[in-house]
């Protein structure tokens, strides 16, 4: 891989903001949480609207934006989050939601359309799916245009930017192609990996939409957005494996692998789940290339132009490697998995609740055991049985669930919100607790609660509950059959952070020196 130049903001050169307040929705995805900071570079005031806002806990910019609490479904809380807004941002879409994603995404679009009109902002930027005219879409793809279309029927002047295949650190079509090209050096593909995309690297996604709030009122219409270079998907796993400096992949396509297929392999070579692989699978069915670039009439490419492909690769595995990854497509919350709060009382009005509790003592500073918690999942493991994670992992993966695939954002450190294979960051305090939320597919609602404290004495206590909230009769059926596996599970990795934290505390000790060593070496 090629050394990568220093990163530096995708907005530099772009009109100001000037203080102009924007509303940017989606904070918690890929493109939302990466906006922000590219809007407060360039001079917006910023009001970040979620659901959960403490999954925003963290982040670099938590305190330079106004959060707010609102459901985008939500008319009145809509209403609420639109007064004094300039530029409204709408970066929400179903990738996975269920089958009644279309309607979801008419509704809401509708409610932020009305409200931002009542409002009297000044400008709509959505970022929809580059897609080819009179062809039939599939529906994601369709969901997406319907979308744009409704936005800029609100009478609110609006900007609709489309773009296919976006390369970035964590972006799902990048982790997509990237695994497929690590993991498989010959592999056979369907057809549709011979049409023709127009790639285009995340920094200059985000300069389009930044650059976009400073159009003209008498604006209102959809762009095309591309990078500088037109390819195939064989092309760009080719190119991957170049700038990755892998060996050349051999590649077969076949007529016969359908979009449903294809996203159910897609599922499982690469951390992608299927429920968001076939979206993506699916817009590749269609040649997705820009037909204009009117976008540069009122955002100019950068005097460097527009990122090539293995410039974007590079920068990418860059930021893969130094760590750096501050979003990823998994930071956005799953669309059905379960988000109450963990009751705080076993006898919770929602009914029973079953709990696993263990404590370990641990000859270990508490900070040493805390770095071995924040750094538990992804590629370090469960420390506990590997065998029964991974057969779980995969069980999960069959039925639709995220399994172990998603590993983590960044290896060693985490924020609220994100993913780590199966499960969520729900609350997190240094030193003290780490509250994961279960995301897999189970008949009820799981948290497993690592705390670090403290005893009278000053011994350091390794506090662990697996918690299960069972739903009707599966629920309580599934909890009898798993908890003869708790003591080898649980059991094994109370005492595996245990060794680990005690190799730390060993490793970081400061070396003795005999005293008779320190006459020899002063005569």
């Amino acid at each position: 891989m090629t050394p990568a130049e220093p990163v530096t903001p995708a907005t530099l050169d772009v009109p100001r903001g000037d203080g102009r307040l924007a509303l940017v929705t989606g904070v918690t995805g890929y493109i939302g949480g990466r906006l922000v900071p590219e809007l407060l570079t360039a001079g917006f005031r910023v009001r970040a609207m979620a659901r959960h806002p403490e999954a925003l806990r963290g982040r670099s910019w938590f305190d330079a934006v106004e959060v707010v609490q609102a459901d985008a479904s939500d008319p009145a809380q809509v209403a609420g989050v639109m007064a004094g807004v300039d530029v409204a941002y709408y970066l929400i879409h179903a990738m996975n939601g269920g089958p009644q994603f279309a309607s979801r995404d008419r509704r809401t679009a509708r409610t932020f359309a009305r409200a931002a009109s009542e409002a009297g902002v000044d400008r709509i930027i959505y970022l929809g799916g580059l897609h080819p005219e009179d062809e039939e879409l599939s529906k994601h793809l369709e969901s997406r245009r319907e979308v744009g279309e409704i936005l800029l029927d609100s009478g609110t002047p609006t900007t609709v930017l489309q773009a296919a295949v976006i390369l970035g650190s964590g972006s799902a079509s990048f982790e997509m192609m990237r695994h497929l090209t690590e993991r498989l050096p010959a592999m056979i593909c369907p057809r549709w990996v011979s049409n023709r995309i127009q790639p285009i690297a995340v920094r200059d996604v985000l300069r389009y939409l930044v650059g976009s709030a400073s159009m003209p009122r008498e604006v209102n219409r959809a762009f095309d957005i591309g990078g500088p270079e037109i390819m195939t998907y064989l092309e760009m796993m080719h190119g991957y494996a170049r700038v990755a400096n892998l060996p050349r992949r051999y590649v077969l396509p076949v007529k016969v692998m359908s979009p449903s297929l294809s996203s159910h392999w897609v599922g499982l070579v690469t951390p992608v789940p299927k429920t968001i692989a076939r979206p993506l699978v699916e817009s590749l069915v269609h040649e997705v290339i820009c037909k204009e670039h009117d976008i540069a009439e009122f955002v100019p490419d950068p005097p460097q132009g527009l990122l090539p492909f293995a410039r974007a690769v590079s920068l990418a595995l860059q930021r893969i490697q130094d760590a750096d990854v501050t979003t990823r497509w998994s930071s956005a919350s799953v669309p059905g998995a379960p988000s109450d709060p963990l009751p705080t009382d076993p006898d919770w009005a929602g009914g029973n609740l079953y709990v696993d509790e263990r404590t370990t003592v641990v000859d270990a500073p508490r900070h040493l055991v805390w770095k071995v918690l924040e750094g538990i999942g992804g590629e370090k493991g469960w420390y506990s049985w590997p065998m029964a994670w991974t057969i779980r992992g995969v069980m999960d993966g069959f039925s639709g669930g995220p399994g172990l695939r998603r590993g983590r954002r960044d290896p060693e450190h985490l924020l609220v919100g994100d993913a780590v294979d199966w499960w969520r960051v729900e609350e997190l305090r240094t030193d003290e607790l780490l509250r994961l939320r279960a995301e897999m597919r189970l008949p009820g609602l799981a948290w497993l609660d690592l705390r670090v404290e403290e005893d009278p004495v000053g011994r350091t206590l390794f506090r662990q509950r697996a918690l299960f909230h069972p739903r009707g009769l599966a629920g309580q059926a599934y909890w009898a059959a798993i908890s003869p596996f708790h003591g080898v599970v649980f059991g094994g990795m109370q005492r595996n952070v245990k060794l680990a934290a005690e190799r730390l505390a060993r490793e970081s000790a400061p070396a003795t020196v005999d005293v008779r060593d320190e006459v020899t070496l002063t005569r």
